[in-house]
């Protein structure tokens, strides 16, 4: 099983380095870290008593994956999941915040366990987890990793301007699904024309 430093490795990778795109919410990003997540944390990096993107741009490998581990993983307490969830919904939490604990419980209630969906990680939600991967053990990784791939498809569907992440220029895979496909057994990855039929409404 793969430690949190290898996990958050590899999200780090995943991110890679400093953008500022105008079409996504998180606004100045590096290696994954917004600079609304750098202002709540008080990451004043450059020491001129304001949070900005040069803050952001000044963020070292190091530092966002101690902000990861702290702030993404032990405080909402997904490392109280069991083992093989950890990377992926810590790698959801990086990306859609609470979102990825949402999803999680609305999976685990779609598997007849009753709990609240409040993207909140509560001794609840980890009795339903646990109790979910004695349930289905070979199928509770693939089923959120295919929960996770819908919901960036349904990103798409409301926000035209996110469309370019799930779908590339030449209509192929974009990175939110590519992403959510890395946790996604292969014999469940979606095939271009299965793709393609997905996202056809966007033209």
């Amino acid at each position: 099983m793969q430690s949190v430093h290898q996990i958050a490795s590899e999200i780090l990778d995943r991110e890679g380095g400093f953008v500022n795109d105008p079409d996504d919410p998180g606004g100045a990003t590096n290696f994954g870290v917004t600079i609304h997540t750098m202002r709540r944390l008080g990451l004043d990096l450059t020491g001129d008593g304001a949070v900005s993107v040069a803050d952001v741009q000044a963020l070292t490998r190091a530092q966002a994956q101690e902000v990861f581990i702290e702030h993404y993983f032990e405080r909402p307490s997904i490392d109280q999941l069991p083992d093989v969830l950890h990377a992926t919904v810590f790698d959801m939490y990086v990306n859609a915040g609470a979102n990825a604990v949402t999803l999680l419980q609305r999976l685990l209630r779609d598997m007849g366990l009753e709990i609240i969906v409040d993207g909140v990680i509560g001794p609840q939600t980890i009795r339903a987890a646990h109790a979910a991967e004695t349930q289905a053990p070979d199928h509770l990784v693939d089923a959120y990793g295919i929960a996770r791939r819908n919901y960036y498809y349904r990103l798409g569907d409301h926000r035209p301007a996110s469309r370019k992440y799930a779908r590339r220029r030449d209509g192929g895979k974009g990175g939110w699904i590519r992403r959510a496909e890395e946790f996604i057994s292969p014999r469940y990855h979606l095939s271009d024309a299965e793709h393609h039929a997905r996202v056809s409404a966007w033209d």
